[in-house]
């Protein structure tokens, strides 16, 4: 299957489709969803473990383990539908500048576990596993491990998970700039030529869609620095629900809000378009 995405052309095979794999609940709420007008990419921000394990007189510790089980279940959901592109905010920017360094250094050893645990279930599900963020300032062990699952699951031609890592939006869109001068000066390209897609294609997602639908767990009305060039037309769902409780079903729930919503991408609906009338030229004429 050949898509624009406005940025490149993308060859994808799409795999057959496995719906009947899902839950009987999930797929009652899949039979409501009209599966040509699925979203082509999601992406997440993760968030409420602490308050998860808080709640229930836990360590913090405990909500992120089970925060990594819930992203195993919402990947093998997103595979069963087809979704083509699947990206969670994991570990932000401001996570490893502003957490203690233990709960910093836990989260390195989870992140290493999750990809030694689970790349057999990702290729038994057809899922390719990406990156995107300041990867290179993670220790180097859980660099090693990162391409290792990455090299495994290459091969994959599913859904594509792409973790954001050491992620800050902000901090993506000068590194962009910063390659883009380089470019520029190198090719004595003017800055009136400069357009968006020259910024879109120095993004660390220049190869993948902008997301369709942003998903926010935990009830928190923000989005936390997260693909803010790339949210620009995203429809955003927030659920009052924490991260270790989301599962496949609510990720069906999610899309089928999307599928209620009408996207205008700053234009008017169908019928309010028909509707609309010339605009007198009295109206135009200064009093």
């Amino acid at each position: 299957m050949l898509r624009s995405y406005g940025k490149a052309i993308v060859l994808r095979f799409l795999p057959s489709n496995r719906v009947a794999e899902l839950s009987p609940e999930e797929q009652a709420i899949y039979r409501q969803l009209d599966p040509a007008r699925l979203p082509q990419h999601v992406a997440i921000i993760m968030d409420g473990n602490g308050r998860w394990a808080g709640k229930r007189s836990l360590r913090r510790f405990l909500g992120h383990q089970q925060g990594a089980e819930s992203v195993q279940f919402v990947v093998e959901t997103a595979s069963r539908i087809n979704l083509p592109w699947l990206t969670l905010y994991a570990f932000s920017l401001e996570n490893n500048l502003r957490r203690p360094k233990t709960e910093v250094n836990f989260l390195m050893r989870l992140l290493r576990s999750y990809l030694v645990d689970n790349v057999e279930r990702m290729n038994d599900n057809n899922v390719r596993i990406a990156y995107i963020g300041r990867t290179h300032e993670l220790p180097s062990e859980v660099q090693e491990k990162m391409q290792w699952a990455a090299e495994a699951t290459a091969h994959n031609n599913g859904t594509v998970l792409t973790l954001a890592l050491n992620y800050g939006a902000r901090s993506e869109l000068v590194d962009a700039v910063r390659r883009l001068a380089r470019e520029a000066a190198a090719k004595n390209v003017s800055l009136e030529h400069i357009s968006e897609e020259d910024i879109s294609r120095h993004l660390y997602t220049a190869h993948m869609p902008d997301p369709d639908l942003v998903v926010r767990t935990s009830g928190e009305f923000r989005v936390s620095n997260f693909l803010l060039w790339q949210m620009a037309y995203s429809e955003i769902y927030v659920t009052e629900r924490f991260w270790p409780d989301f599962r496949g079903i609510h990720l069906l729930e999610a899309i089928a809000d999307y599928q209620r919503r009408e996207r205008r991408y700053g234009g008017l609906n169908k019928r309010q378009e028909s509707d609309e009338a010339p605009i007198p030229d009295s109206f135009l004429v200064p009093r």
